[in-house]
């Protein structure tokens, strides 16, 4: 473990009307092996709140790796490893969880773009086999992780607060994911308001901070990729889009915030203010910070990007249930780079 992740780590806190709530408690976490799965079982697990974890995953070995470490026991104390479809984990489960945290998604443009309809149905079938095992089970909360490509396209800059939406082009296999990330909020939506369900919906901004899988494909990774290894920024778009980021220690802390104190049927924007920025400017950043001898180009690829949008989240209704983030853009970009040159040594 890279020192920048042990230092998440060990810093990582919660206020003491959350740990309680949390103390003791059964989590389900669904995309356990991606970024935000692994660092939320990873934050709390270092409160030492005596937890026991639940988690269904498609690649055992990758868990086991992962989050145990040793890539030979798939249940070593407080967590389980159930490998198999999500879908049917929930259809089949007898375990009782008090809280269920469902992030499993796909996060490549381009698997979406060849996959539309498995990444829809997973998307919806794996949300309602969640909140039906909600309605067999006394859960007490859940949240649903959505995205930010909720909001599909919009041009202008003025802050997204939860309640707008924009334009979504219901002709692209790549509009699969944010199609389905609403039909799957819907369901929240639903499951709340007729069966009174405390469920809640957390859009996340992109997120990143150490712990970026080596051969992460986003922007920022390709970008500190670049840096570190003294290539030029390549751009495969004009680098228009637009959108604030967020931390991933300052993201589990916001999901945990959603889980025990959001309303049911809610969704709550995760994004720190003060980074709202296009791509293009995001490499400029990069490049300023880290490798001024370096360029920055444009090679046009269509490898299944999200279409041009300006994407400026409010976080205010988030931060009136108490949450502040703890690292603003630059202090997010230097922890990323370190941690991925330490993961190279």
């Amino acid at each position: 473990m890279d020192k920048i992740l042990k230092e998440d780590l060990a810093s990582f806190r919660l206020p003491y009307e959350l740990t309680e709530c949390l103390r003791g408690a059964t989590i389900i976490v669904t995309g356990a092996t991606g970024l935000i799965g692994s660092m939320f079982v990873r934050c709390l697990r270092a409160l030492e709140l005596d937890i026991r974890w639940l988690l269904p995953v498609r690649d055992l070995r990758k868990a086991e790796e992962l989050l145990l470490g040793n890539g030979n026991d798939s249940h070593v104390g407080d967590i389980v490893l159930i490998e198999g479809n999500i879908t049917e984990f929930f259809a089949h489960a007898q375990h009782d969880a008090d809280y269920i945290i469902h992030c499993a998604s796909p996060t490549n443009g381009e698997f979406m773009s060849r996959h539309p309809a498995e990444t829809f149905l997973l998307a919806v079938e794996s949300t309602k086999a969640a909140l039906d095992y909600c309605r067999r089970k006394p859960v007490k909360g859940m949240v649903y992780v959505s995205s930010l490509e909720y909001y599909g396209q919009r041009y202008d800059d003025d802050p997204i607060t939860e309640v707008m939406t924009g334009q979504i082009d219901h002709q692209s296999p790549r509009s699969s994911y944010p199609l389905g990330k609403q039909a799957a909020e819907y369901l929240c939506f639903s499951y709340a308001a007729e069966y009174g369900l405390p469920v809640s919906i957390a859009r996340l901004t992109q997120t990143f901070g150490a712990g970026v899988a080596p051969g992460d494909k986003r922007v920022f990774a390709q970008f500190a990729r670049s840096v570190i290894a003294g290539n030029d920024i390549v751009l495969h778009t004009c680098g228009k889009s637009a959108k604030p980021y967020c931390y991933t220690t300052d993201c589990v802390a916001a999901l945990a915030y959603i889980l025990l104190k959001g309303k049911p049927g809610d969704a709550y924007n995760v994004a720190t203010p003060g980074t709202y920025v296009s791509i293009r400017r995001l490499a400029e950043i990069f490049r300023e910070m880290f490798n001024q001898e370096i360029e920055i180009r444009v090679c046009p690829e269509d490898a299944g990007y999200a279409p041009e949008t300006r994407l400026n989240l409010n976080s205010d209704k988030l931060q009136a249930l108490g949450w502040r983030p703890l690292h603003d853009l630059e202090d997010m970009l230097r922890r990323l780079v370190e941690s991925m040159q330490n993961d190279k040594k």
